[in-house]
């Protein structure tokens, strides 16, 4: 292997200027995701605030539908893998009994894991928005449909979909959703003496 022949070096063996521009853009960029990790509420502000600058924007333009109908798609993709466990319970047992509570000394509980976590979904989420802004900027993607169909097979194609998780939740006994630790209060905890 001769020198500038890996991927982003220059004829002299030192990075070229673009590599080192796109990788230092990544690392900002990295930055700033890490950076707005605990701030969960924020971050979907910003989300739903950028979906409905969207929605404007198609609604004054009249047009892009189809775009808004794959994003529509794309979002729903996204929340059922939020929804679904990492390990698909149906593919985990034997019987069709549902998962049952460990029973021996070595099984241990194991509790609710996504299979998109709530910080990918975002990420995910804000980034179509994104992409989908940039398509409503070029006229190739105004594809002139009638857009009441599309609002019609969305909403069919999420009840559907949502119906089958659903069902899926409560034949394997999960719920996707929870607000913090359970505490459990011992009997030295619950009795308070009075004096």
């Amino acid at each position: 292997m001769s020198e500038g022949d890996s991927a982003g070096d220059s004829v002299h063996g030192k990075p070229s200027v673009g590599y080192r521009f796109f990788t230092r853009l990544g690392q900002i960029y990295q930055s700033w995701l890490d950076k707005s990790t605990p701030y969960t509420a924020v971050r979907w502000v910003v989300t739903l605030g950028l979906s409905f600058i969207y929605m404007i924007r198609v609604y004054l333009l009249q047009g892009w539908y189809i775009v808004t109908y794959a994003l529509g798609i794309y979002h729903l993709n996204l929340f059922i893998a939020f929804l679904s466990p990492k390990v698909d319970p149906s593919l985990m047992e034997d019987s069709d009994d549902g998962p049952s509570l460990p029973t021996k000394q070595n099984e241990e509980f194991r509790p609710f894991i996504r299979r998109l976590p709530e910080f990918k979904f975002w990420h995910a989420a804000t980034k179509g928005i994104l992409v989908a802004m940039a398509c409503t900027f070029f006229e190739a993607f105004n594809v002139p449909v009638f857009w009441p169909i599309l609002v019609m097979y969305f909403i069919m194609l999420f009840c559907i979909t949502m119906k089958r998780q659903i069902k899926h939740m409560i034949k394997y006994r999960y719920i996707p959703f929870t607000h913090g630790k359970r505490t459990y209060k011992g009997k030295e905890d619950a009795v308070t003496f009075k004096c």
